[in-house]
């Protein structure tokens, strides 16, 4: 099973964005995170969900079959 819990840095490059836009998003509450003392954590399966949620909604047929599929795994 793969670690679910990722920094602010994995995050960053698994969404292909700056760590600097991420920690800005974070402190505004723009990406869904937790702070953990000084640190920033996320959960993957969160972060998932939001950036499908940040898809066009003109897409929004090909974002339901594709949960149908993961549904049925």
């Amino acid at each position: 099973m793969e670690n679910d819990i990722m920094t602010l840095e994995e995050v960053a490059n698994y969404l292909k964005l700056k760590p600097q836009t991420i920690y800005t998003w974070a402190q505004e509450k723009k990406i869904p995170a937790a702070k953990i003392g000084k640190e920033w954590r996320f959960k993957k399966s969160i972060i998932d969900e939001w950036f499908l949620h940040h898809i066009d909604d003109k897409f929004r047929d090909i974002i339901d079959s594709w949960r149908n599929k993961q549904e049925r795994k």
